[in-house]
């Protein structure tokens, strides 16, 4: 007897979930650290970017299952900081300018407020996935 997955998209939308909680743990390291001049690495904090990837779960040997989303890496933002003019910060070069991250809140809040909207999508897909799979049990009464 073959095992069928009736509701392919709850394994797809879990994934998912867990894809934009990394998304959104970036984001917000990237807020908290958008004042920060000096790094363990030294220089200014480098922006983070999450990447994602698609791929289909042949876990189940069939060789075909539902598509799935992962993190396939987080990456550093590649642009300059932003230079500001403050002679007497403690990481203020030669000139009096201090590198700051080049984070735009904006930006980020953005972001977030996209992850925000992505994992409410997913979850709703899981309810109705649920809600379904509760009405078909009924259907057997």
């Amino acid at each position: 007897m073959e095992f069928v997955n009736i509701l392919p998209g709850v394994e797809s939308a879990a994934s998912a979930l867990s894809a934009e909680k990394v998304r959104m743990e970036v984001i917000a390291q990237n807020i908290a650290n958008a004042n920060t001049t000096r790094t363990a690495e030294g220089g200014p904090y480098m922006r983070q970017m999450v990447k994602f990837e698609a791929f289909m779960d042949k876990a189940n040997g069939i060789g075909k299952g539902p598509h799935m989303v992962r993190v396939a890496g987080i990456e550093s933002d590649p642009s300059l900081p932003r230079k500001i003019y403050q002679p007497g910060h403690p990481d203020a070069d030669g000139n009096g300018m201090v590198s700051y991250p080049n984070i735009n809140i904006h930006m980020e809040m953005a972001d977030l407020i996209a992850s925000n909207r992505a994992i409410e999508a997913n979850l709703a897909i899981i309810r109705t996935a649920r809600a379904m799979a509760m009405n078909t049990l009924s259907l057997g009464k």
